[in-house]
Order: C-alpha cells, then structure tokens, then sequence
C-alpha cells in the first residue's frame, strides 16, 4: 500500500475545510450575523489572557478562498517541485504560511494580527530565499526589511491603544472616530498595509520577491501576503479621516499607474504578473479610499481565483522552457501547449474584465461605482489610464508567448503539463469562470442602480479597447531610427525599472549610512586618530622603553651617578 503524500493530505484537509469556510460564510450573509468567540487560554489570580476570534462573512469568505486556493497550489507543487528533495519542507513552510494569514484574517485584536502579521513577513522570508543563491538572499533581505517597517507601525499602533483600555479594535473604529488617538493609529496602520501592499514608495519589494519558487508566487500574489494590508486597510476603513483617504488615494493611483507602465516594458514573464498584482492591488486600495471597502473585499476574492490561475500558467510554461523566463524566447506556444494557453487566456481576460468572468463582476463595477463618486480628476484619469494599460501589457503578452513561431532552441519538447498541475488549473479555471457571478448574487442580492451618462459609460469600454490595440501594435514594433531608439530606451529604462524604486530602495537607503561609515574610518580611525590615538601611544610607549633600556644597559657610569645623585638628595632631605 503506497503512503499517502504529505501534497495529497494537505489538498484534501484544506480543501474541505476552504468549502466548509465558504458555506458558513454565505450562511452568515443571508442570515446577517457576526459570531464573537472568547477563549480563555490562562487565568490566574483574577488576571486573565484572552483570544478573541471574529467570525463574520468577510473573515470567513476570504479565509475559505484562502484555503482553496492553498490546496490547489499545494497540488499543482506535488508535481511542480517533485525533483527537489526537500518537498516537506518546502509544504510545511506554506501551511505555516496559511496558518499566519489564518491568525490575521480571524483576529479583531491587535496583538493577535501582529501574530499573523510577523509569521507572513518571516514565513515569505523562508520561502523568497528558497531556491539558495545571492539573488534570492538579496531579494529576501529586501522583503523582510520592507516589511520590517510595516511591523514597526503596527507595534507603535498597539502601543498607543493602551489608551483605550482594550487591544480589540472593531469596539473603537467608528466610537472613537475623529478622535486624535484613532486618527494617530489609522495613520499607522495606513503605514503598515503599505508596506505589506508594496505602494509606493514601498513597491520594490514586490518584483524581487519573484525569486520564490512559482507554487510560492500564485498564493503570495493572489490570496495571502500582499492581500493582507488591503484586509487590514478594510477592515479599518470606517475610521479613516478625509485627509487619510485623499492620501491614499493619490498613492494607490500612483502606484497603478507606475506598475501598468512598467509591465509594459518588462519581458521576464513573472515580473509581467508580479506587477500586474501591484496594479490590482492599487485598485483595490484606491476603492477603499474612496468609501467603497465591500467592492474592494468584492475585488479581493475574485483577483486571487484568476490571478493564482495566472502564476500556475506561468509556472507550467517556465517548466517547459527550460526554467527560462524571457518571454521573447517563447512563442507559438498556443499550438504546443492548447490547455495551459487556454487557461492563460482565461486569466488574463479575467484580468482585463472581459464580461461574465471573475473580474468584470468587480473592476467594472468598481469603474461605475468611482465614476458615480466624488473623485479629483487626477485620481480619475489614473484610474482609467492604468485600466487600459492592464489591457495594454495583456495583449503584448499574448503576442509575445501565444501567438508566431517558437523563438528558443531547435531542439525541444513542449508538452502540457503534469496531471496534478493540471487537476489544480482546471480547479483554478473553473473558480476564475464562475466566481465572480456567483460572488456578486451573493455579496450584493440587491442590484445596484448606476445613472452614469453615455460618454462615462462608455469610458471604459474606450480605454479597453484603445489598451488593447496599442499593446498588440506596440508589441510588434521595431525602433530602427537612431533617434527614436534612443528616445525609446530612456523611456524604458525609466518606466521599466519602476521609476527606479529599486535602485532608491538598496542603494538609495544604504548609500549614505556606508559613505558616512568608510569616510569617518578613513579620516578618523586609519587617519589622524589613529596617529594620534593607539598607534601615537604605542610609538611613545615603545621610545620610552628603548630609552629605558639604554638607561638601564649595564653602563656603571651611569650607576654610579645614579648613586651619587640618590646620595646627594638623601643628604639634603636630612639636613
């Protein structure tokens, strides 16, 4: 009898135990309810610890496409890392990490997210530095750091609640809303989602952390670590001031505007998805800066069905290729690989809001609900700019890896994938087909009435189309004018390198501290400190020794007018 996989187990106890979550939440939806449960875990001489979990439809909904998609990315990983010897390990950090993102979503205190909350950004530390080489230990060192400040605002944050008696948050989000406490604390913890959410200027994390292995990329990128700052953000919406908002909402549209920009001069095919996920999640912050936290929640769900769906195409695609990455080495690859192509196409259409998939459910409605609202016009055009350039860095994928003639070696082998990579996509495929209606009659039973005039209406579906076209057409020019080449490589260097985040996030923040460092030991330790300080001291130390031991060198003049001076002095003393 063969022994059941550690892959397998972990599949089926977290994919029964993601439907249960599911249904108990819509349960609690239609029935309108919210279930605090208090367990005494110690209590001594009247003084007790407490832990508070917070079960309502939001915990449980999202802590059951956690599960889900965990399980489905923990079998795609049964045949995705079967060459690597050290496969337990590897499961075994990843239900930690679920475990951390459990903690965070069900915990209305704050000592208890902070749990969750540092077993993530030490858990993605493990994970980022799997594959054991300079760069991922570089990427990794940028990631915890990153995180490391978020952490440092959520402990500031836990500190300053001491004043209001109580760790548990959601008795003081709208009571004590406009008070200087609660407007000190939701900058805080503003701070910290940023951070874990990767805005600027805090983005330059996010591609780095590609170093991971892929399994690691579909949950970290969809469902679990980047998600949970827009949980966070969420969950503290009602107290955030007019002032908090317009912040984040010039950030969040920022950010989406820089990383739609960059992944349309990228070619390595994760950074293309990594960055496509800081845009999304840019949406989802802008849609919680402007009053609208169940749409972002709405949009939460549905982008991690098809953006996991996305990492494991991506990952089928680098395993055939040879771990190559360079999406101008593929192409064709609709004819070699028809199933992995297709779920590609679903997912990045999902991810354009092609209608009756996952994400026009949520980011049309999102694009309605923003045009109905009262936004600045700069905000606005970002919005909608950063819409099209989804379409836009989409359909320049398509060209590159769907659609020509193989670009790589003359010698190769493209086959599908694996049957338990492909049992995890369909999974993924069907969610991210599904999904989205069945949210949207869940969440909102009632339509709502959108009364938009007909050049807004149609706004959307304008940059759409123009995104689409200027990607497909973009994708296929050749820059051979001198001028114009030149003109074209700044550009890309500049929007390509994420406005160069990441030279200002390593070098930018370590430049000064270290030429600081070697120019005071340059001029005071191996410079006039020294002469003057160990080395002078030793020098008279050691001259005065050698005029000592000259002294003292068997010489009896010397002696004897030694005496003769002891004497003459005695005899003065005495008389």
């Amino acid at each position: 009898m063969m022994p059941i996989s550690i892959c397998f187990a972990s599949f089926v106890f977290l994919f029964g135990m993601g439907w249960f979550c599911c249904f108990c939440g819509v349960y609690l939806v239609l029935s309108d309810l919210v279930y605090f449960v208090d367990w005494g875990i110690v209590s001594l001489n009247g003084s007790s610890i407490v832990m508070t979990f917070l079960f309502d439809w939001m915990s449980l909904l999202f802590l059951g496409f956690v599960f889900i998609i965990s399980s489905l990315v923990i079998l795609y990983s049964d045949d995705y890392m079967s060459g690597d010897f050290n496969i337990f390990r590897f499961i075994m950090l990843v239900l930690m990490f679920v475990v951390s993102m459990m903690f965070l979503i069900i915990s209305p205190n704050m000592i208890s997210i902070l749990l969750g909350w540092d077993g993530l950004g030490l858990v993605s530390y493990c994970l980022v530095i799997y594959y054991q080489n300079v760069k991922s230990y570089g990427a990794g060192m940028l990631t915890v750091l990153s995180n490391r400040i978020g952490d440092v605002a959520l402990l500031m944050a836990i500190a300053w609640m001491i004043n209001f008696g109580s760790w548990n948050f959601v008795y003081y989000l709208e009571f004590m809303a406009g008070s200087v406490e609660m407007e000190l604390i939701s900058f805080l913890v503003v701070l910290a989602a940023m951070t874990k959410s990767a805005q600027i200027p805090f983005s330059s994390w996010l591609p780095a952390a590609m170093a991971a292995p892929t399994p690691v990329s579909a949950l970290v990128h969809s469902s679990t670590l980047v998600t949970a700052g827009v949980y966070l953000l969420i969950r503290f919406s009602p107290s955030f001031s007019c002032l908090l908002n317009t912040i984040l909402l010039l950030v969040s549209a920022l950010t989406m505007f820089m990383a739609g920009l960059g992944a349309n001069f990228e070619y390595d095919l994760k950074s293309i998805i990594a960055l496509s996920t800081l845009s999304q999640l840019g949406l989802m912050i802008m849609t919680v800066s402007v009053g609208l936290s169940s749409l972002a929640f709405f949009h939460l769900l549905t982008h991690a069905l098809f953006k996991a769906l996305l990492f494991m195409c991506a990952g089928g695609v680098i395993h055939s290729m040879g771990d190559s990455q360079d999406i101008r080495f593929m192409g064709g690859l609709s004819v070699y690989m028809p199933f992995t192509s297709s779920c590609l196409m679903v997912s990045s259409f999902a991810l354009c809001g092609m209608p009756f998939l996952a994400g026009f459910y949520s980011s049309d409605f999102i694009l309605e609900m923003i045009s109905m609202s009262y936004v600045n016009v700069f905000g606005f055009l970002l919005l909608f700019v950063s819409t099209g350039l989804t379409v836009c860095y989409s359909f320049r994928l398509f060209y590159f890896v769907l659609c020509g003639d193989f670009n790589f070696v003359s010698l190769y082998s493209m086959v599908d994938t694996n049957y338990n990579m492909v049992v995890g996509m369909i999974g993924l495929l069907i969610l991210s087909v599904l999904g989205g209606g069945t949210l949207m009659w869940l969440i909102c039973p009632t339509p709502s009435v959108v009364c938009l005039p007909y050049y807004l209406s149609f706004l959307t579906f304008f940059f759409v189309s123009l995104g689409g076209f200027i990607g497909y057409e973009m994708a296929g020019f050749s820059f051979g004018d001198y001028l114009l080449s030149m003109y074209y490589y700044k550009v890309s260097s500049f929007s390509g390198s994420m406005w160069f985040m990441p030279f200002f996030s390593t070098y930018g923040v370590s430049f000064g501290p270290l030429g600081i460092g070697y120019s005071s030991m340059r001029v005071f330790d191996s410079g006039w400190m020294e002469y003057f300080g160990g080395q002078g001291l030793y020098w008279v130390l050691f001259n005065f020794g050698k005029v000592n031991q000259w002294v003292q060198h068997s010489s009896l003049k010397l002696f004897l007018g030694f005496f003769v001076m002891w004497v003459v002095l005695l005899f003065m003393l005495i008389y």
